[in-house]
Formats: structure tokens, C-alpha cells, sequence
């Protein structure tokens, strides 16, 4: 992901599974922040959850009018962010979209990957179209085992001199 980032113009769609609580909406949110900053980010990222807006119309209306959008604005001199030249759509609870909704994406996928990449979060790689995961990049993420959390966490307190308990 860091080389992706790197060349900001190899960035594949990318789909990002496994447990919740893993990190992946903030991995896709902090690749989406690296590559466009604070300037730009707000204008080139559509994040939606499919838990809420899974139907039909909201692929064939929100994601497919994001994806048509024009780019206006290009990188301005001076900003230290690559500013690629298209957009992210980061779905998060990929798994919750109808088969029709999945169909409809896979053509919008298609049709607009030249100026927007997607970023598929799920739980359930099984519930995911095999048409739309051999379009993506496969990201697995595992749960992080409690020993490593306890001492990134201790680490922190440490770092800015909070007093905490084992518990």
C-alpha cells in the first residue's frame, strides 16, 4: 500500500476484509488523507455505508453521479500531497449491497475507472460479487492479537506521560 501511495497513479480498487474493529475504513481513510490532504480530500472522497444505503438507487444515483463528476481542480504548487487526478469512493460494508446493486457497481467500476477508484470494506469476502473482487486488489486484515494493542497503548501513555493502570 505505501508503494501504491508512493505512485498515486498505480492505486488499484482495492478491497479490504475481515473482522471488524482491523483497521480498515482507517487504512482507506489515511490512504485517501495521503494522497489528497486536508485541501482536497472533502472534494475527491465519496464515503458511504451500505449497511444504511445498499439499494439499487443509491449505486445508480450517490456512487455512479461521484464517479461522472469532472475533475476541476489540479495540484496546486507547493502543496506536499500527490493529489492524483481521480477520485475514491470508499464503501464501507460492501457485503450489505443486494446483488443488484453489485451488478449495477461492477458497470460503474467498469465504466469509471480511469478517473475514480473504489475502496470495498467488508467483513464477509464470500458476500462480495466474484465479478467485483477480480477487479480489486485483495486486502486481508486479521485481528491484532491483544498482547501487541497492550503494549502499542503502553508505549503511548509513556510517550505523553499518562499514568495508567494494567486494567
Amino acid at each position: 500500500l505505501k508503494e501504491c501511495i508512493q505512485n498515486s497513479l498505480a492505486l488499484p480498487h482495492c478491497l479490504f476484509y475481515g473482522p471488524p474493529g482491523t483497521g480498515k475504513t482507517t487504512t482507506a481513510l489515511a490512504i485517501a488523507y495521503q494522497l489528497f490532504g486536508p485541501l482536497f480530500f472533502k472534494k475527491r472522497i465519496l464515503e458511504l455505508n451500505a449497511s444504511d444505503e445498499r439499494g439499487i438507487k443509491v449505486v445508480r444515483n450517490r456512487i455512479k453521479n461521484f464517479a461522472k463528476k469532472k475533475l476541476r481542480e489540479n495540484h496546486i504548487k507547493e502543496y506536499s500531497y500527490p493529489v492524483p487526478d481521480y477520485k475514491i469512493i470508499i464503501l464501507d460494508e460492501a457485503d450489505a449491497l443486494t446483488q443488484d446493486s453489485q451488478f449495477a457497481l461492477r458497470r460503474i467500476i467498469e465504466k469509471y475507472s480511469n478517473t475514480t477508484r473504489f475502496f470495498l470494506i467488508c467483513n464477509y469476502i464470500s458476500k462480495i460479487n466474484n465479478a467485483i473482487i477480480s477487479r480489486c486488489a485483495k486486502f486481508r486484515f486479521k485481528m491484532i492479537d491483544k498482547k501487541i494493542i497492550f503494549n502499542c497503548l503502553k508505549n503511548i501513555a509513556e510517550k505523553e506521560n499518562i499514568k495508567i493502570s494494567k486494567n
